[in-house]
C-alpha cells in the first residue's frame, strides 16, 4: 500500500535528514558564536533565535517524531483495500498542526539572524 511506504519513508528521512541538519546547524552556530566571543545568551537577537530553534526542536522530539512513529506502526496494520482507520488521520492532523508550528519558528529565527533587531 502506498500510504504504508510513504509513511515509512517520511519517518526515516525526517529522523536522518532533519535530525542531522538540526545538529549540524546547532553545533556550527554555537561554535561560530563562541569563536567570535559572542555571548549568545545575552545578545537579544541571538538569544531569541536560539530559543526559537530549541522550541522547534522540542516540538520535533516530543510531538512530531512520536506521532510519525505511531502512524508508521498503525500503517503496518493496514490491509490492502481496507479503509484507513480514523485514528491515523486524527494523529496526522496533530502532525500537520505542530509541523507547521515547528516550521514557522525557524522562519522567524531566520528573520532574527538576517536583520538582527535590537
Amino acid at each position: 500500500m502506498v500510504v504504508v511506504y510513504a509513511q515509512r519513508q517520511v519517518t526515516l528521512t525526517d529522523i536522518i535528514f532533519t535530525a542531522g541538519g538540526v545538529l549540524l546547524i546547532f553545533i556550527t552556530g554555537i561554535v561560530n558564536a563562541r569563536s567570535l566571543n559572542m555571548d549568545y545568551w545575552h545578545i537579544r537577537w541571538l538569544s531569541w533565535g536560539l530559543w526559537l530553534f530549541i522550541i522547534s526542536g522540542i516540538i520535533w522530539v516530543f510531538i512530531l517524531i512520536p506521532v510519525q512513529i505511531k502512524q508508521a506502526r498503525i500503517a503496518k496494520s493496514f490491509v490492502e483495500g481496507s479503509e484507513i482507520p480514523g485514528i491515523y488521520w486524527r494523529i496526522g492532523w496533530l502532525w500537520t498542526v505542530f509541523g507547521m508550528i515547528a516550521t514557522i519558528l525557524p522562519v522567524i529565527n531566520l528573520y532574527f539572524m538576517v536583520f538582527k533587531p535590537t
